[in-house]
Order: C-alpha cells, then sequence, then structure tokens
C-alpha cells in the first residue's frame, strides 16, 4: 500500500513558504505503518498538477494533496482534478450554505470570491473542514484514492486526523511497526555513531537505526516492524538499555519531551527557582524555557541585558570588568550570575553575553564567541564556546548549550 504526497503552491517552490505539512504527515504516516514512497510539489498550474497526478497515480495507491483550495483566482487545484478525471465543475450547496453560516457568527462579508470555494468536481465526496472555508475532497479511481485538502496547516491536519486518516485505517490494514525514540544533548552525531558502532553493525532483523541531528542535540530512532507485537517491544528494550549503558548522561529524555521540558522536570525535583540573564541571546533562552506549559512553577523571569550600562545599572556587573575583560568573558557572565541572584533570590541562574554576528569580532574574540555560565550561591560554572559566523545559529547554539550546562549542573546537586 503506497502512498504520495503532492503540495501545490509557487510559495513552496521559491522557499516562500516551508512544506512543514509533508513532514508531518509522513510522520503520521509512519505510524500507521502506510509507506511514504515520495513527496512532490508543484507550481499553481493546471497542466503542471495533471502532470504530477499522472505521475503519482501510476506508482501509489494513495495520494495526499494539500494546497489551492483557497478563493483566488491561483488556487487551480479542484479545477485541474476535475480536467483529470474528466468531469465537470458543479455548485456544492452545502458548502456554500456552511460559510454562510460561519461568516455569518463572525459577521464577515461573503464575497464573489468565496462562491468560487463552492465548486467541486463532480465526482467528490466532501469533506467537511470546521476550521475553514475550504473543505477537502476524496476521490477514488480504479481501486486508488486521491484525498485534496487545504494547504493551510491546522486545516490540512484537522481533516488527516478526523476524517483521512480513520477511513484509510479501516480500510487498509497497515503492517505495525514500534519506534523507540532516544534524546541525546552534547555529542555530536558522528561520535555517537562511532560509540554504538557495534550495536549498529548487529541489528536485528526487522531494526533500522536513523540518526535526526539538531543544534547539539541528536535523536537516534530505532525502528521495527514485521514481527509480533510482544517480540518487537522485547527487542526496542534489549536495544535501549544497550544505548544507554553505552551513551550514559549524554541521553535525556525518550520520545517527545524536548530538552528544556525535561530540565523543568528536573528543576521541579529539585525545587529549585531559574532566571536567565541574556545579552546575545536577546530572550531567545527564556522564551524556549517559558514555551513549556506549567514553567512559571519553576521560571521566575529574565534580564535581557544587551547593553553596558544596563549590566552595570541592572544586573551589577562592575565597570572595571567590562573595560578590562569586555562583556564577552569568563568575569562578565560571572558578574551577571552573581548580580541576577542578587536581585531576584532565585536558586540558579544562567547568563550568557557572546558576539552572535555578523560583525563585531576581533582577532582574539572572533563572531561566534560566546560565555555561558550557570551557576548559585555556592558554585559558577562559565565555559567559553566558539560556534559559527551566523548570527541566528549563534543563538540557536547559545540557549541549546545554556541548557545543557543547566542540565549538567542539576544533576551534579545533591
Amino acid at each position: 500500500m503506497n502512498v504520495s504526497i503532492i503540495t501545490v503552491g509557487d510559495e513552496l517552490l521559491i522557499g516562500q513558504v516551508v512544506d512543514t505539512n509533508s513532514a508531518w504527515m509522513g510522520q503520521k504516516l509512519n505510524e500507521l505503518g502506510f509507506p511514504l514512497i515520495e513527496i512532490l510539489s508543484v507550481s499553481d498550474q493546471n497542466e503542471a498538477i495533471i502532470e504530477a497526478l499522472n505521475r503519482e497515480f501510476e506508482k501509489s495507491d494513495i495520494i495526499l494533496m494539500t494546497g489551492g483550495l483557497g478563493p483566488t483566482k491561483d488556487d487551480v487545484t479542484k479545477k485541474a482534478i476535475a480536467d483529470f478525471f474528466k468531469v465537470d465543475m458543479v455548485f456544492h450547496e452545502e458548502t456554500y450554505e456552511r460559510i454562510l453560516k460561519m461568516f455569518g457568527r463572525r459577521n464577515i462579508p461573503f464575497l464573489e470570491s468565496h462562491k468560487h470555494q463552492c465548486n467541486m468536481p463532480t465526482n467528490a465526496k466532501i469533506l467537511n473542514n470546521d476550521l475553514g472555508t475550504a473543505p477537502g475532497m476524496w476521490f477514488e479511481l480504479d481501486g486508488k484514492i486521491l484525498v485534496s485538502m487545504p494547504g493551510v496547516p491546522f486545516e490540512m491536519k484537522h481533516l488527516m486526523e478526523t476524517r483521512v486518516m480513520p477511513e484509510m485505517k479501516q480500510r487498509y490494514q497497515g503492517p505495525p511497526i514500534l519506534h523507540l525514540t532516544i534524546r541525546t544533548c552534547g555529542l555530536g552525531e558522528s561520535m555517537i555513531a562511532d560509540k554504538i558502532k557495534e550495536i549498529e553493525d548487529n541489528l536485528p532483523e526487522g531494526v533500522k537505526l536513523a540518526y535526526l541531528p539538531d543544534i547539539a542535540q541528536v535523536r537516534l530512532r530505532y525502528s521495527i516492524s514485521g514481527k509480533p507485537q510482544q517480540e518487537m517491544e522485547s527487542i526496542l528494550q534489549d536495544l535501549k538499555q544497550r544505548t544507554v549503558n553505552i551513551l550514559g548522561e549524554a541521553i535525556y529524555g525518550y520520545g517527545e519531551p524536548e530538552l528544556e521540558e525535561v530540565i523543568g522536570q528536573l528543576l521541579i525535583h529539585h525545587n529549585k527557582k531559574l532566571i536567565t540573564c541574556e545579552s546575545c541571546t536577546g530572550g531567545y533562552l527564556s522564551h524556549r524555557i517559558t514555551a513549556i506549559p506549567g514553567s512559571s512553577v519553576y521560571f521566575l523571569g529574565s534580564f535581557v541585558s544587551y547593553a553596558y550600562d544596563f549590566k552595570t545599572d541592572v544586573l551589577n556587573v562592575r565597570k572595571e570588568t567590562l573595560e578590562t575583560y569586555g562583556a564577552v568573558s569568563e568575569e562578565t557572565v560571572k558578574e551577571m550570575i552573581q548580580g541576577g541572584l542578587s536581585k531576584t533570590g532565585a536558586d540558579i541562574a544562567i547568563s550568557i553575553s557572546g558576539i552572535a554576528g555578523p560583525d563585531g569580532g576581533t582577532p582574539d574574540k572572533p563572531v561566534g564567541t560566546v560565555w555561558i555560565a550557570v551557576g548559585n550561591q555556592h558554585k559558577i560554572v562559565a565555559k567559553k564556546y566558539l560556534f559559527t559566523k551566523d548570527r541566528m545559529r549563534n543563538i540557536q547554539y547559545s540557549a541549546t548549550y545554556a541548557l545543557i550546562m543547566l542540565r549538567e549542573f542539576l544533576m551534579d546537586q545533591k
């Protein structure tokens, strides 16, 4: 049972919009045991869409399609689908009534262009979209299925979860696939691969290992299929234990939890309150911390001490320290920690000061030089890093390594 995805939109081809829809659908299809064999992006042109449909109907049993269902003239997907099936377009009264009611509740004027969204290919089975104006459409031809959905991610996800995937599961029973995701930090992909080489070289039959690297983090995903459920669970458990024995404290979690969520759990466990004192990251670290629901239990707040005067006036960094060592120095980040703790009464603080770029570097402190400190009233640990020449990457690296340092600090707490 092969599946393909077609995404429609010039904005995808020129990089104006990143195709997150395919990534999400690919993940869900994998969980259901439906192999995705191809993802194809095409322009908003009738001929390009028809050519894509011809291609995928040759290869796949199910084609999932997103985009081009809006009310504007560049939204041509429905007409292209009708031309592909050689059917007419018909005005769909139920969709018209649904949009009228939706707009009436919100006091939105119904325009002539919205009527365009009510024209459907005659052979379409309509999938009502509770979150938007454009419905999904389900088509069948010679035992194969085409599903067309809006390109708006939350609308597509809604239709997939409530309409499309339940129908797919009912019609087709894919082979069960189990996954084990192990989350690591602080070790590079190559280093991890070297450490677990013996495991990877001797994987049990039916097991695949994928490396999913991110900034200062790597996810290891073991996948297994083709065996009884209990046997697969036993194999994954054995692989988990063997990996833990080798990678040890580099592993910070399993499955979905992000690094900042795991650190939040550690702070709760130790009953500690945290603050951040950020310079070059400009609040990005505190944004990641507060993105976790319930973080107010352990996170008091942040000082975004970007300017020299702010560092001296608010965080009590000495002018002599800045003049002698500079803002990007071990001495400065340590004094930022001390000032932040004394101002707030927090238990632990993180401080970051660096040269994010693209300008501002010197021979002694090139762009990408960052000092990070973590500490409490009794101990402060500071480290110097040299990241990249890209500003945003340096901000992301700084925040991630600050979290890694905080995790190490907390794990050392008795």
